[in-house]
């Protein structure tokens, strides 16, 4: 497909900061076909906001994976809670922590990576502890992921570094790439292990040898990527809209085009069917046909 024609996701790959970014240029949602569930810190207060947080930046989100309405949103400005699908928001905790990237292997696991912060969770998110692995270069990842099935395999994309992954559980990490990695705003594992990233300067890549060759497969800025965790080969990746793949990756289409741009995209485990991508025009989309078709459910 010649997607230099259409409007919307754009294929002039200028290189994104390698610091935070601005809700109205580019950020980040790593989402991987893994859900979570969420503890609300002790404390936290229980008021809550109509619409999206008024925040600078929307980077991450995950999915409870008994309660398709129950959200994670990660910022800039820490973690914030939805209880209904969207429709209202409330602090969950971490402030001030650039929740760039969030995931959730197994049971109360959960992993937080950003900007100079990487942080485990091994109670829901009720509690959290800084992680201090052997072997990354510095702890500004704009990239991160978890192979499916595999919860010791971790991938980290370093800002201006290269990508590098953990056998241990991320103890420690080994340079994979320094070609790939520097760049990269979005990470996907699939379960046969072949790996998505989009990287700003080059499009969407993806690797069928765990990150040593890459080739490019879509010519577009990705921001944000997700495995369907009912059907693999199904995979949404959002930029200056919304793009869906049917073949683990190899093509695209795109169905929603979007002026002001998409990050943060996540599937319901408990419904397939049933996804959200948080736009930069600070509105919460959703989509109930596997990514066909999208309604916005909140903002402000």
């Amino acid at each position: 497909m010649d997607t230099s024609k259409i409007k919307g996701i754009r294929t002039g790959l200028t290189v994104a900061p390698r610091r935070r970014l601005s809700i109205m240029g580019l950020a980040v949602a790593i989402a991987v076909g893994v859900a979570v569930g969420f503890a609300v810190p002790r404390g936290n207060s229980a008021t809550a906001s109509t619409g999206l947080p008024n925040t600078s930046d929307y980077h991450s989100l995950l999915v409870n994976p008994r309660n398709s309405q129950s959200l994670i949103l990660g910022t800039h400005d820490g973690l914030y809670v939805s209880l209904d699908g969207g429709r209202h928001w409330r602090r969950g905790g971490l402030r001030n922590s650039d929740a760039m990237n969030l995931a959730r292997p197994v049971a109360q696991t959960l992993w937080l990576a950003g900007h100079n912060v990487f942080k485990k969770s091994t109670d829901g998110g009720a509690t959290w502890a800084d992680v201090r692995p052997n072997g990354l270069p510095g702890l500004d990842l704009h990239g991160f992921a978890i192979a499916p099935g595999h919860p010791r395999v971790l991938y980290a994309a370093v800002a201006g570094e290269g990508l590098y992954r953990s056998r241990d559980g991320g103890r420690s990490f080994k340079l994979v790439s320094k070609t790939i990695g520097g760049n990269v705003m979005a990470l996907a594992i699939l379960p046969n292990g072949h790996i998505l990233a989009g990287d700003m300067r080059r499009g969407l890549l993806r690797s069928s040898d765990e990150g040593r060759a890459w080739r490019q497969v879509f010519a577009a800025q990705i921001l944000g990527l997700a495995v369907n965790p009912g059907n693999a080969s199904r995979v949404l990746a959002t930029g200056g809209g919304i793009a869906v793949s049917a073949n683990g990756g190899h093509t695209w289409r795109i169905v929603l085009n979007m002026e002001k741009g998409a990050g943060p995209v996540a599937w319901s485990t408990s419904n397939p069917k049933l996804a959200y991508v948080v736009g930069f025009d600070r509105k919460l989309y959703l989509s109930r046909d596997r990514g066909e078709s999208w309604r916005a459910v909140g903002g402000s």
